[in-house]
């Protein structure tokens, strides 16, 4: 891998942020009546369903995300690809199931060469790509890269251990190695999602003039739980806090962790506003589709609190699991002048849909060989249009989980005894109904087995859990 190591003061970083790159110099198309939407993504990482107020929380505040779901489209039935990072990003960028995708853990394999990602077909389709946060899906050099994967522009942390640490001593941009003197030694000066905010609104000021396409892969609130001193301020010694977290692995020690994990949220749902405000400013908004999710579900890593929070809401489970609360998150759309304010939908949909989704916004090719169906008809009110997918499945080794309408299988290991729920009345998956339906149950746990490929990277075999 080529590469270039370039130390820069806070000062100096933040202006690299602020020059032209060269893809924003290259002449632009002239805006026309008929030009596609620009789209935005934005993935939370480990924030709970029950983790915003427009879901349901009472102790941390998110107004900005609360007005968005105010502003266009609720889920409440929508699904993360996976129960933790790089398997759940690998479905997203694939539109195939973890049944189907090429990574099912987090592991050191990038995506292939052969792998068709919806950022490439964007690419190819004229929009401008940018991301930021944690990629996760190849090192740098590799065929996972982000260049490599359609993304034109990347800003973050390209390995997921990497982002373990909000005040990260380097960052990655373009191939280049930015050094962020201040937080070597165990310096906490530079706040990384400071830079990523600050990146975002960048890439949006650059490229308003044509079609883009933006992932925001913003790393709160996963462990480290760490925020700068004026965003604790709102929440320092407003509840009891457990035992200190003493550090451990690749997480630094807290002291408050409860007050902590609230401002990092709160924090987020801020930037998420200035980012609002400027599509506003810019009168890019109703050209432009907005959705906001998570990668998963909460986690107890690093002293964070998810019962005391209910953070996975009235979900059963946490990342990891493919029980509701491993794999249910948030999902909230906007675009004014297409998506009704103050809408809701409880359409069963998860993140392979969001390819094909994005292909026909955009009018790029896509794959026919992919799981996911576009969510265009629900987002423009026209659900009766909508095309809905037979089954959902996940898989998260040894655990694997289908859903069938308001019907789920899951099982926690090949030689374990499946469980069955229906969701419609327990939602928080605590009656077993395997033995009062054994039709159904024997369908879909032969559905397992049928709804997935081998792949010989990721047996089904027991294993040890993932932990990033």
């Amino acid at each position: 891998m080529n590469s270039r190591s370039a130390p820069l003061s806070a000062a100096l970083l933040l202006a690299l942020f602020f020059l032209p790159s060269f893809s924003a110099i290259a002449a632009a198309p002239s805006a026309v009546a008929s030009r596609p939407p620009n789209i935005i993504y934005l993935l939370a990482d480990d924030l709970g369903y029950g983790d915003l107020g427009s879901y349901g929380q009472k102790l941390i505040r998110t107004p900005r995300l609360d007005r968005m779901a105010q502003e266009g489209i609720r889920f409440t039935q929508h699904y993360a690809g996976a129960p933790s990072c790089q398997p759940s990003r690998t479905v997203l960028f694939t539109g195939l199931h973890g049944g189907h995708a090429p990574i099912r853990a987090n592991s050191k394999l990038p995506l292939r060469a052969t792998d068709r990602t919806f950022p490439s077909a964007l690419k190819a389709a004229g929009y401008a790509t940018g991301a930021v946060g944690k990629w996760g899906l190849g090192e740098l050099g590799s065929t996972g890269a982000p260049a490599a994967q359609g993304i034109d522009e990347f800003f973050g942390y390209i390995d997921q251990t990497h982002a373990h640490t909000h005040y990260p001593d380097h960052l990655w941009k373009n191939g280049q190695r930015i050094e962020i003197p201040e937080n070597k030694n165990g310096g906490r000066a530079v706040y990384a999602q400071d830079l990523f905010i600050r990146e975002t609104l960048d890439f949006v000021r650059r490229h308003r003039d044509r079609p883009f396409f933006f992932f925001g892969a913003f790393t709160a609130p996963h462990a480290e739980v760490a925020v700068p001193a004026d965003s604790l301020a709102e929440y320092r010694d407003r509840w009891p806090e457990p035992k200190p977290f003493a550090g451990g692995k690749t997480y630094a020690p807290q002291r408050e962790p409860r007050a902590v994990r609230a401002a990092m949220i709160t924090r987020l749902d801020r930037d998420i506003g200035h980012l609002l405000d400027l599509l506003d400013e810019l009168k890019l908004s109703e050209n432009t589709l907005i959705i906001f999710t998570s990668d998963n579900g909460p986690i107890t890593a690093g002293g964070q609190d998810p019962e005391f929070f209910q953070s996975a809401g009235p979900l059963r489970g946490l990342k990891f699991t493919l029980y509701e609360g491993g794999i249910r998150v948030p999902f909230i759309a906007r675009w004014p002048g297409r998506i009704a304010p103050g809408s809701t939908s409880d359409l069963v949909s998860d993140f392979a849909d969001m390819a094909p989704t994005f292909a026909e916004l955009s009018r790029a090719d896509q794959p026919t060989a992919i799981d996911g169906v576009s969510l265009v008809p629900t987002l423009l009110g026209r659900s009766a249009r909508q095309i809905r997918r037979s089954h959902h499945y996940w898989e998260a080794a040894p655990q694997q989980a289908v859903r069938e309408g308001d019907w789920k299988l899951y099982r926690a290991a090949a030689n374990r005894p499946v469980e069955l729920y229906q969701l419609r009345d327990d939602i928080g998956e605590k009656e077993n109904l395997a033995s009062a339906q054994p039709e159904l149950t024997a369908r879909l746990t032969a559905l397992l087995s049928s709804a997935r490929t081998e792949n010989p990277d990721f047996p089904l075999a027991p294993r040890r859990p993932d932990r990033d």
